[in-house]
């Protein structure tokens, strides 16, 4: 049996002191003894050889972590800061310089000079570049394909200091404008006029701007992005048409159809009393002269509602030409219609992924509440190789849209003849179908396909002349 180690236990006043060769325990106590106080110190007991063990591990987690966040910034500043031509320098001055020291060639170290030189040279470049204050401006929101803005970039320099020349990116789309900023002394600024191409229809997002601090070879760079992003509707072309077109009436007491009620405008026969019938629909004209009392009857009308189907299928189109023409011309028809108070449903296909096509069919309804909503939503769209055939979009839309009473269908040159003489089969009974067909290369005209009537449209022009010969 191992003896235990020798402990020794002293008092002196205040203080109890117990020592051995593994543990020591300290104690003292605060008493109040007049005007002065006494301590007291609580020490846990602590193994002299596990405390510092767990000393060196925290210290060497908090080193790591110091390292690892230092390291990552480093990277991240190098990836940020230094150009591709930056980093070719930076391999002279750090890997030639040494390796031509090492092996007395004087070419490696003239060309690591050269690349010392160039870092030093181009650090100066990088002071400031933070004082700028940078606007940009856009006149409109909303212009029309084929035309031109022209933005306001005003930069400020905000500092009390010299600001050295700089570079400021704007982005305008997929591409990049550079705009050259001179040496701006304090609170003096600098406004640059920077043209912003709307030559196709689309959706074009101006921005961030980005402040760049470069040395004039390009080694280093230090870049600035302000969170401000202008975006600049596009809107298709559109032609002023006629207000009444081919296949319908604009009439503020609907279409007459067929079907004979007992209640509604529009007058159409006067027939014997029967149980049930309301006097106020009595004529007492017919019933003077009869002898009995006869009633009128009425046509049951309906208010005319307008539907525009616009083909998204690649497969439809013979090139982009036809597709801008075919927005274009859906979107006149729809100006129109909403100008003049009608009841109107434009529709679409939605993009269906390639795996669920067969068990999905989607339309996209767009925004007719204003012209301006309409022109939003034909702004942003596209066409897609996924997107339905013209059938079934017409089938859908013949399901979901009420009381349609005439359909435009807008297409390209690739639908078949066989497939435009079928397409009336998509919607109900008593529906009248006018098919647009958008060819560049084709001749205007206007034909009649099984009944379905057919305009064909060179140019987005030969749409008014066409509707405006069918009114006449």
């Amino acid at each position: 049996m191992t003896p235990r180690p020798e402990a020794k236990l002293t008092h002196t006043g205040s203080r109890l002191t117990h020592t051995d060769s593994r543990f020591t325990h300290t104690e003292s106590r605060l008493t109040r003894t007049g005007t002065g106080f006494g301590s007291t110190t609580h020490t846990r007991y602590t193994s002299t050889r596990a405390g510092a063990l767990i000393d060196a591990v925290v210290w060497s987690v908090r080193a790591r972590r110091a390292v690892v966040a230092g390291t990552t910034a480093s990277v991240r500043w190098a990836s940020e800061t230094v150009t591709p031509a930056g980093w070719l320098v930076v391999t002279c001055a750090l890997v030639l310089l040494p390796l031509g020291l090492l092996l007395g060639w004087a070419e490696l170290i003239l060309a690591g000079l050269v690349g010392l030189v160039l870092l030093v040279i181009s650090l100066p470049f990088l002071a400031g570049g933070r004082a700028y204050s940078v606007a940009f401006t856009l006149p409109v929101e909303r212009v029309v394909a084929g035309s031109e803005v022209t933005g306001t970039l005003r930069i400020e320099n905000v500092s009390k200091r010299l600001e050295l020349p700089g570079r400021v990116d704007v982005p305008i789309g997929a591409g990049l404008t550079d705009v050259h900023v001179p040496l701006l002394r304090p609170g003096h600024v600098h406004e640059e006029s920077v043209s912003v191409p709307a030559y196709r229809r689309g959706v074009i997002d101006v921005g961030p701007v980005t402040t760049v601090r470069s040395d004039p070879l390009g080694v280093l760079k230090r870049e600035l992005a302000w969170a401000e992003v202008h975006r600049l509707f596009v809107h298709p072309v559109t032609v002023s048409i006629p207000s009444t077109s081919a296949g319908f009436v604009r009439d503020l007491e609907g279409n007459p159809t067929a079907d004979v009620v007992d209640s509604d405008i529009s007058f159409h026969a006067i027939r014997a009393y029967a149980p049930g019938d309301g006097q106020r629909h009595i004529h007492w004209k017919s019933t003077a002269k009869t002898g009995q009392l006869m009633v009128r009857q009425f046509e049951e009308t309906r208010r005319s509602r307008l539907a525009i189907l616009l083909s998204l299928n690649t497969a439809e189109y013979g090139s982009d030409d036809e597709f801008e023409l075919a927005v274009s011309a859906a979107g006149s028809l729809g100006v129109r219609a909403i100008r003049d108070g009608r009841d109107l449903a434009v529709v679409a296909s939605e993009e269906i992924p390639e795996i669920a096509r067969a068990a999905i069919r989607s339309i996209r309804v767009l925004n007719v509440l204003s012209t301006r909503g309409l022109l939003d939503d034909l702004t942003a769209i596209e066409s897609s190789p996924r997107a339905m055939s013209l059938e079934q979009v017409a089938a859908l839309a013949a399901q979901v849209i009420p009381d349609m009473s005439i359909a435009f269908v807008v297409c390209g040159s690739a639908v078949t003849t066989r497939r435009l003489q079928a397409l009336s089969l998509s919607f109900p009974p008593g529906v009248s179908v006018v098919v647009v067909l958008c060819d560049p290369l084709g001749t205007p005209s206007f034909r009649i396909l099984a009944g379905t009537p057919v305009l064909t449209i060179e140019i987005l022009d030969d749409f008014r002349s066409l509707l405006s010969r069918r009114v006449a």
